[in-house]
């Protein structure tokens, strides 16, 4: 149970906590985004790529087992990005000279596609997650206004104060722990880019040692 004096503080630390929560997201025009990245939802193929202008075919990529398989395989995080790279140039001496432009292309475009897609989905799911934030936030100071008042009734049932106050002081530690969880969330979208880029730019210079 609760001390007495824990009780009388609880709600007002707990208020301050959640008050806190929307001044974590960064300025923008979407109020679910939590993120101190700028949100882009969508990126353009020209941020990423720095090569030649890609042919019509390239948007065929997904039509081609092997690109697609490729694709899958260099787009995963787990897959050091050194051993990625070497997947590349191994895949680019494996190509005829015939075809070894074209289906490169393919590879830029189907990393693009599939990492741009992958990025979107992480960052509406953020929103989403960050939306459910926003609700238990304003629940949260709700009951601790609630457990204030009830505190402040001089007839108030010491064990109905002190439960309450058991409950939103885990509902607030539960709502701290998944606060910090989407910081590092934040960082996904981040991620993903950087490694498509750094794979596009090693398909870049393959494309100058022909």
């Amino acid at each position: 149970m609760w001390s007495l004096a824990l009780t009388r503080i609880l709600p007002a630390v707990t208020i301050g906590v959640i008050v806190s929560w929307p001044a974590l997201a960064a300025q923008g025009d979407d109020p679910d985004w939590p993120c101190i990245q700028r949100k882009v939802a969508l990126l353009s193929l020209g941020q990423i790529w720095n090569g030649p202008e890609l042919p019509q075919t390239a948007a065929d990529w997904s039509k081609d087992a092997a690109i697609g398989a490729l694709v899958q395989e260099l787009a995963a995080r787990r897959v050091p990005l050194p051993e990625a790279q070497q997947k590349i140039s191994a895949f680019k001496e494996s190509l005829s000279d015939g075809e070894r432009e074209n289906r490169m292309a393919m590879l830029v475009r189907g990393l693009f596609d599939h990492m741009n897609r992958e990025r979107s989905d992480v960052i509406s799911g953020i929103a989403r997650y960050a939306h459910r934030q926003r609700n238990v936030a304003a629940f949260l100071r709700q009951e601790a206004s609630a457990v204030d008042a009830l505190r402040g009734k001089p007839d108030a049932n010491p064990d109905e104060v002190a439960l309450r106050s058991d409950r939103l002081m885990f509902q607030t530690r539960v709502f701290q722990e998944r606060a910090q969880s989407l910081t590092f969330v934040c960082e996904v979208p981040t991620l993903i880019e950087q490694r498509l880029y750094a794979l596009t730019k090693t398909i870049a210079e393959a494309f100058k040692t022909k």
